[in-house]
């Protein structure tokens, strides 16, 4: 999957390149364009959300387009919350333009324009959400982002959204909501094409994706891509489940982080809403259902699996915020037989390894545990290789990118794992898991 998409960002740049050259002749003219409406698309990336084209309609056809003859300002703000100097408003970088359609797939003529913009995970003017910290904890949300689009030769400018397009999350059902006990989780969900049983992914957010927005925790953490055609050829075809918690998993009766110490005020209901959901769904192999998440869903994950380790498959597990020292040699004993497979880095600041993965990982190997795998990243880096390969670093808490891209696929000691006897990646190892 690395090399796809290392390939696919080749030859997007190639091609890119390519147009560039051949449409620099602008057909492009004041009578040509439709009075101010514009389209939002929103690709998601490795590191979250990013406004990566904008549509614009003409009123007459066009067959020629120059990149170079548009500019683009963008503001973002939100109702309270105070933007960093150059994250509020600023220019975005026109890479390429191209006749398209109205959802933006290129044509040879027609009636709409689309601008590639330049979107990396340092620039956040590209990025329509924003960690914003409110009343002592913070969460990811869709944010107020106003572009103005100008067609400098005939000064035409393009300033009110009409349509926003997520293509990731097409696919999805986001208006998933189960109560229990005055306890309310709203979710999302995607049905396989496929006949026959399938089996279910669960994947629980981190602690910045709580709230009752389901495409948050989809697409801030680019859960969208257990969908994906790469990733549901791997299983088949698979249901895909992501719950979201009204505020995080970690939370407390008190309202305060629990870190294993205490009980949590969610997993009972979270726990119900995995039965209903699987009850509802009669496509679902009840014998392939996999559970992970990352940092606070990391908790959750194990949280649940010591609750009922006959009910899961597998875990794949992603930044634990579980730590070691709350967990019993009996429950050890309990869990040991579950397959699981954990991914972390070392430099995580948040959840720290000592006191998480690496205690807990070593106590399961010692109990016995015969399919429990670890791949311990040194940092968390750039897998595309457009923004620096191995030479550019994410913030270390964010190792649950390997598990995502499916990259995952050593050893602690660095081995390859094995699957019969070949290499096998996180999500092919996950697939493979049968109660």
């Amino acid at each position: 999957m690395k090399n796809m998409t290392f390939t696919f960002l080749t030859l997007f740049l190639i091609s890119t390149a390519l147009m560039a050259k051949t449409t620099t002749k602008a057909t492009l003219t004041m009578e040509h364009a439709a009075e101010g409406q514009y389209t939002l698309l929103i690709e998601g990336y490795d590191w979250g959300p990013g406004v990566n084209k904008v549509v614009l309609p003409m009123e007459q056809m066009v067959s020629e387009v120059d990149f170079r003859d548009f500019s683009v300002e963008v503001e973002r703000k939100a109702e309270g919350v105070e933007m960093r100097p150059g994250e509020a408003k600023g220019a975005r970088k026109v890479m390429h333009a191209y006749v398209s359609d109205a959802m933006g797939k290129a044509v040879a003529t027609g009636n709409h324009v689309a601008l590639v913009l330049f979107v990396s995970p340092n620039d956040a003017l590209g990025s329509p959400i924003k960690y914003v910290f409110k009343n002592g904890r913070g969460s990811n949300q869709w944010i107020d982002y106003k572009l103005v689009v100008s067609h400098l030769p005939s000064k035409k400018v393009w300033n009110t959204e009409t349509e926003r397009i997520i293509s990731r999350l097409k696919e999805f059902d986001l208006s998933g909501v189960y109560t229990q006990n005055e306890t309310r989780l709203t979710y999302g969900s995607f049905i396989p094409k496929h006949e026959g049983k399938a089996p279910l992914i669960i994947w629980l957010h981190g602690g910045g994706e709580g709230g009752t927005d389901p495409s948050i925790p989809l697409i801030a953490n680019k859960a969208w891509n257990y969908a994906s055609k790469d990733m549901q050829s791997i299983f088949g075809g698979a249901y895909v489940l992501v719950p979201q918690a009204p505020t995080f998993w970690m939370q407390s009766a008190t309202g305060d982080y629990t870190r294993g110490d205490r009980n949590d005020i969610y997993n009972e209901t979270l726990m119900g809403l995995i039965k209903q959901y699987v009850n509802d769904h009669q496509g679902i192999d009840t014998d392939r259902i996999y559970i992970g998440g990352c940092s606070n869903g990391g908790y959750m994950s194990l949280k649940l699996i010591l609750e009922h380790p006959d009910y899961f498959a597998a875990g794949y597990i992603s930044a634990l915020a579980f730590h070691n020292k709350y967990i019993s040699n009996e429950e050890i004993e309990r869990i040991k037989n579950v397959p699981m497979w954990f991914v972390h880095a070392k430099d995580d600041p948040v959840t720290l390894p000592n006191e998480t993965v690496v205690p807990l990982y070593q106590r399961l190997v010692d109990a016995g545990a015969a399919d429990v795998h670890f791949s311990f990243y040194d940092h968390v880096t750039d897998l595309s290789g457009f923004y620096g390969g191995t030479d550019y670093r994410y913030n270390g808490h964010w190792s649950w990118i390997y598990s995502h891209a499916n990259h995952a696929d050593f050893e602690l000691d660095g081995t390859p794992v094995k699957l019969n006897g070949a290499k096998t990646t996180i999500m092919e190892w996950m697939a493979a898991q049968k109660n």
